[in-house]
């Protein structure tokens, strides 16, 4: 007998012990009860997750801030970047071994297929990798990743106690609200993200528990780096109601330059794929980013403190143009060139080997186009005397909601990481008109795009929510007996005997569906026992209206249903080999039985 290592041993006797905590807790605890206390502790652990990163970002930037000289010929910043994202890449490649890149489009494809199960080490890798692609000045931001990795410490920590996938998925849902609370010191935000990015159709009872986590993160990432907000802003001119026409062309300009930085960045990294090498990814990503850094110093890192530059009245602005070739020349073409190519430094961090997300550069892009679009209008308008640090914020606001397709984020968000709460109204007006102008040219975000183009999307609508939720491997029934072209009316009459459905696949030598026999439509001459050798399956079989593949989503299966008025289609696999049939009834069952486990409190 094979002695166990000391790891199987522990392990063995952890397992052991959570089984026996398990039996004690249903017996003195309500199931309400100890959500509420998983979400508390989600909560803790994603706060300190984010405080860690944040620290490790700090740390990593300041080694390299006493090594970086910012002169007009910059030529470090052509290597650090570089670096960052190859020290990542290797990382990801050869110790996690898996992907992790677009945080929370992995998120919502665990959400839609895999019922809330994501892999124990995105609770790490993804702090490390964007703590080393940030770190060393790659064009994103911490939020994806740190988002990404509170979901996993969510969806582990429920994993670990057996809950069931729908708790499983809400306590996903406490880890990305307590991420965004415990990064951005946002509650309100972190609750409405899950809201309105991630969660399908929460009730009442699911409010509580994200909002256990949000707080709880928020306050401890207070305790540990104070109550001051993010950026610092105080608004020395309140918004006038005569702002309001300004604001609203801001939010359709906000929706442009978010359809603008969707669409490019889908093209850029579809082209990136095509590139089989991670190596000569690297080496494209490489220079792409290297190059933009060196003319767009702004591009260096998440761009926060570009963000500062902009929003506080007391710095010049000009400052943000200091270490490049533009420095001293027109502040207005140098922000609009940042804007247009900040999605490309971006992607090709990530695409290169980094780790980073797209909350930071919504955001700088945002701050940027609010900028612009204030001096632009204070140049041809100058009664306007509009506040080019108000329209800043309000940018940011916009750029968020028609990026993420999140309204209420972008107004939460931005109010909670400035304070600018007295720009309650013109907030909610560039959102809104941010999200209805790039929704009338793409249907989904920049997180769920792909996702929807493979049917994998899980979203608001219920009923294609339960489709996505239901798994064809469930439906295939099997005990279908099959029979052979060459087989006489006595032979397949014989199996008919012992057969207690009234279908017959029949398949070739190489198990492939070539046809289908239905016992209503031979039953005229089934008894006939001198027809028995004179008709063959061959003659008597019938093509099946339509075929199903395994890999078929629900959607699919549903449609051709509904085309063919069929109640029963055959199944093949991905090499066309017969599997067996699926039923309307079962697909019946099986929908009302997800529904009612959705609807449940």
């Amino acid at each position: 007998m094979k002695s166990s290592t000391p790891n199987e041993e522990m392990e063995r006797q952890t397992e052991s012990l959570l089984n026996r905590f398990n039996l004690w807790r249903k017996d003195h605890i309500s199931e309400r009860q100890f959500i509420l206390l998983l979400s508390l502790v989600v909560g803790i652990f994603t706060a300190f997750a984010a405080l860690l990163l944040k620290y490790m970002i700090s740390l990593i930037h300041g080694f390299i801030s006493d090594n970086l000289f910012i002169s007009h010929e910059n030529y470090s910043l052509l290597i650090y970047p570089v670096i960052g994202i190859l020290l990542s890449g290797l990382f990801i490649r050869y110790v996690v071994r898996d992907d992790i890149g677009h945080g929370v489009t992995k998120i919502l494809y665990a959400l839609s297929k895999k019922n809330g199960r994501i892999k124990p080490h995105n609770m790490y890798s993804s702090v490390i990798a964007s703590a080393i692609t940030i770190g060393m000045g790659g064009s994103v931001g911490a939020e994806s990743p740190i988002v990404l990795t509170g979901s996993a410490i969510g969806s582990n920590i429920g994993r670990m106690f057996k809950m069931e996938h729908r708790t499983l998925m809400l306590l996903v849902g406490c880890g990305s609200a307590g991420a965004i609370a415990g990064i951005f010191k946002a509650p309100i935000a972190g609750l409405v993200f899950v809201l309105e990015v991630l969660m399908f159709d929460l009730s009442m009872g699911s409010l509580l528990p994200l909002l256990v986590s949000s707080v709880t993160a928020a306050t401890i990432s207070y305790v540990f780096t104070g109550t001051d907000s993010m950026f610092h802003f105080v608004s020395e001119h309140g918004f006038d109601l005569s702002r309001i026409p300004y604001a609203l062309i801001l939010g359709i300009t906000c929706g442009l330059v978010s359809l603008y930085f969707s669409q490019t960045m889908h093209w850029f990294e579809t082209w990136f794929r095509k590139f089989q090498s991670p190596w000569l990814k690297f080496f494209i990503g490489a220079i792409v980013l290297s190059v933009l850094i060196f003319l767009f110093p702004s591009l260096f890192g998440e761009g926060y403190d570009t963000i500062g530059m902009l929003l506080n009245a007391d710095e010049n602005p000009a400052k943000v143009m200091e270490g490049s070739l533009f420095y001293g020349g027109n502040i207005l073409l140098y922000l609009g060139l940042v804007v247009l190519t900040k999605v490309f430094a971006s992607t090709a961090t990530n695409a290169g080997g980094g780790c980073g997300g797209i909350f930071a550069p919504s955001l700088f892009l945002g701050c940027l186009t609010g900028f612009i679009f204030g001096t632009i209008m204070n140049r041809l308008s100058p009664g306007a005397e509009i506040s080019v640090q108000n329209f800043a914020l309000l940018g940011m606001a916009g750029l968020m909601s028609g990026v993420m397709f999140a309204p209420l984020t972008g107004v939460f968000l931005i109010a909670e990481l400035t304070g600018g709460y007295s720009m309650f109204l013109p907030l909610m007006m560039v959102s809104i008109m941010s999200y209805l102008t790039i929704k009338l040219f793409q249907p989904h975000s920049i997180y769920s795009m792909r996702l929807a183009q493979k049917g994998e999307l899980m979203t608001h609508h219920k009923d294609q929510s339960v489709l996505l939720l239901m798994s064809m491997d469930n439906l295939i029934e099997k005990e279908f007996l099959r029979v052979r072209p060459e087989m006489d009316l006595g032979q397949l009459v014989n199996i008919i005997a012992r057969s207690r459905r009234n279908l017959f696949p029949v398949v070739d030598e190489n198990d492939c569906l070539v046809g289908v026999v239905n016992m209503e439509s031979i039953r005229n001459i089934m008894f006939r026992q001198e027809l028995y050798h004179r008709f063959n399956v061959q003659k008597l079989m019938e093509l099946p209206p339509a075929r199903l593949s395994v890999s078929d989503p629900m959607d699919t299966v549903m449609k051709k249903f509904d085309e063919t008025g069929a109640w029963n289609l055959p199944v093949e696999d991905e090499e066309g080999r017969y599997v067996g049939f699926v039923s309307k009834s079962k697909i019946f069952n099986s929908y009302r039985n997800v529904l009612l486990e959705l609807s449940e409190e």
